[in-house]
């Protein structure tokens, strides 16, 4: 991991789940969690609520809608927050983000949250580990009616918070999404090697990836 050029940094976009919060709890609760109390309140087994589920979620992959919970809710007839509440012990910091955090915003830079998580969920979030002070604002992309994969989420972004994409970083563990950052010309990216503690490293394609936030602020 080459050091970051934090002169040319004025701004540093962050993603919350699998970023800065280990993507266990989003990815067992969505593929185990979740089929199994919807095979429970549905009366079906547990093979059946997959076989219901996946079409679902291969549907709505990528879009706004992925991301709801009142979406989810109604689509699946199934109380989606009060489900998520059952796992939220899983919710945990990823090692050293909150180093990161601190020393980001110490040296003076613009430090803004951007996630596609939906207001409830990031509130849960937020009631179980402290960030908030460390950001000046914490967007959803359900603000604007767009996700990351969107290039209109960039627009409504710029307009709202007036940044410098050249001078910016972003930090986010889909590829999709920082193609579209990267297509709308944020100047510094970097993936995420391993946002799921229980998975293992990943492929991060053409981009380079953080894999110990304590190596990131070297410089700084």
């Amino acid at each position: 991991m080459p050091s970051l050029p934090w002169h040319a940094i004025d701004t540093v976009l962050l993603d919350m789940d699998g970023t800065l919060l280990d993507l266990h709890y989003d990815n067992h609760f969505w593929m185990e969690h979740l089929p199994h109390r919807y095979a429970e309140l549905h009366g079906v087994s547990r093979a059946m609520a997959e076989m219901e589920l996946q079409p679902l979620f291969e549907r709505n992959a990528g879009q706004l809608q992925w991301y709801c919970l009142d979406f989810w809710s109604t689509e699946l007839a199934i109380p989606v927050r009060e489900l998520k509440l059952e796992t939220a012990h899983l919710i945990a910091l990823r090692p050293d983000a909150d180093t990161f955090l601190k020393a980001i915003k110490q040296a003076g830079k613009r430090v803004i949250m951007i996630t596609n998580a939906h207001r409830d969920s990031l509130s849960l979030k937020l009631e179980r580990i402290e960030l908030a002070p460390y950001f000046e604002r914490l967007i959803s992309s359900h603000d604007y009616g767009f996700p990351k994969e969107n290039p209109q989420f960039w627009e409504a972004l710029q307009a709202d918070i007036h940044f410098d994409p050249a001078r910016s970083l972003f930090i986010d563990d889909t590829l999709p999404i920082l193609r579209s950052a990267r297509d709308f010309g944020v100047g510094h990216l970097l993936a995420v090697k391993e946002p799921d503690s229980k998975k293992g490293p990943k492929d991060t394609a053409e981009f380079a990836a953080g894999e110990d936030y304590r190596d990131l602020i070297v410089g700084l």
